[in-house]
């Protein structure tokens, strides 16, 4: 009853009061303060002069028309709601009858529900939406299992460990890392320096930046670890840069500890050029083997775009001598730039080191970049696939002479 109060005050006050203005009516007429009566309108309506009565059709007319409207609108706005709200109460219907229904659907799978065309298409997809529900209930346990498992793990390894733990275990740990620093100080005043030129910030991004630093870091580590370790120089190193802040977060207190040289000059303001040679895979000088009086440079940048000469242009305005590793000599290569990492030219360098050997060096190289090893040499290997070629082409050309002189005869004889 208050709802049919509230439809039509919004009634009246659309269409009857601005009809009553026009006639000249009060606007007092029609109290809105409390719900209307009928008995109250029939008072007032008794009350009013002959001149101030109202036209009974046109009154009727504009209350249909007004009352159309309020309709339409109020039936037009909830009618989408309506039927969501529907579909929603059968869903929870066939839930209860025990239907393959998902207990949680959101508002867009309730709207894809609706519009299925048949009723096979909607138990489909209802079956869908509940397949796809359990499934994700099973990933939850078992993801919630697995990690009660690792936690008792944890907490089975934690107190077997402290069993299992003796100081032998500790003192070896502690002797090892003592081992390893010997070396790298030994390397600081006797090992062949390794430079590192860090003065290509500028030309990478951020995340090149941190890459390289990564790289570097694995570097260090895998020459802190070998028998004969390099005496690392980090040079052109700025104080201020993002390389450096970068090293914090590796190493954080560790960094003020390491066995390295790092200085903000030039390396050739450090050693003589004539013993300095730049790494680069744009060089046009192969590197045919490793000599311990030299003095390597490697350019510290990983470069995802492949940017061409940038190194080997550094080392040519400072008037170095370069070089680039054999790959094309030792490695069936495949198709694509001949660049490595920073940790995987270390590891090269180290093991051409101690061996000397370039296939032992090499097997540090990616499998993915080459098909395998060279096993005679490359002018040889030219020769023999030039003698292929030839023998191609004059098989052919043999068979397009056999071909003519067959049609040949051929026109002879019908001739």
């Amino acid at each position: 009853m208050q709802s049919a109060n509230v439809l039509l005050k919004k009634i009246v006050r659309g269409s009857v009061l601005p009809f009553a203005a026009q006639h000249g009516m009060k606007k007092d007429l029609f109290p809105f303060s409390r719900p209307l009566s009928l008995s109250l309108c029939l008072k007032q309506d008794s009350a009013r002069t002959p001149s101030e009565k109202l036209d009974l059709d046109a009154w009727k007319k504009v209350m249909k028309s007004g009352l159309q409207e309020e309709v339409s609108e109020a039936v037009s706005e909830p009618k989408e709601l309506s039927e969501l709200a529907a579909a929603r109460e059968m869903l929870e219907m066939w839930r209860l009858a025990g239907r393959l229904v998902p207990e949680n659907i959101t508002e867009e799978q309730l709207k894809a529900f609706v519009e299925c065309p048949s009723k096979s298409a909607k138990k489909k997809y209802l079956k869908y939406l509940n397949l796809k529900e359990l499934h994700k209930k099973n990933d939850k346990r078992k993801m919630d299992e697995k990690r009660l498992r690792r936690l008792e793990k944890q907490e089975q390894a934690s107190e077997t460990d402290v069993a299992k733990r003796t100081s032998s275990v500790c003192v070896w740990a502690r002797c090892m890392d003592k081992a390893y620093n010997w070396r790298a100080a030994q390397s600081m005043i006797f090992g062949q320096p390794l430079i590192f030129d860090m003065s290509y910030e500028k030309d990478m991004s951020v995340l090149e930046v941190k890459n390289t630093v990564r790289q570097i870091v694995l570097s260090e580590g895998s020459n802190r670890r070998s028998v004969d370790p390099f005496h690392i120089h980090f040079c052109n190193f700025k104080d201020d840069s993002l390389y450096h802040s970068e090293f914090i977060k590796h190493y954080r207190e560790a960094w003020g500890r390491l066995l390295i040289t790092v200085t903000d000059q030039c390396y050739t303001e450090i050693f003589p050029k004539e013993k300095l040679i730049y790494l680069t895979a744009d060089s046009p000088k192969v590197m045919k083997t490793f000599d311990h009086d030299k003095i390597y440079i490697v350019g510290s940048m990983v470069d995802k775009s492949i940017k061409t000469g940038v190194s080997l242009a550094r080392a040519k305005r400072l008037g170095l001598e370069t070089a680039a590793l054999p790959l094309e000599r030792y490695l069936l290569w495949n198709s694509g730039a001949k660049n490595l990492t920073l940790d995987q030219m270390m590891l090269i360098l180290l093991t051409l080191k101690d061996t000397g050997d370039w296939k032992k060096a090499l097997e540090f190289v990616p499998k993915r970049k080459y098909c395998g090893f060279v096993s005679r040499p490359v002018h040889q290997l030219k020769k023999s696939l030039n003698l292929i070629n030839a023998l191609k082409l004059r098989k052919g050309q043999e068979e397009v002479q056999k071909q003519f002189a067959k049609n040949y005869s051929k026109k002879l004889m019908q001739k």
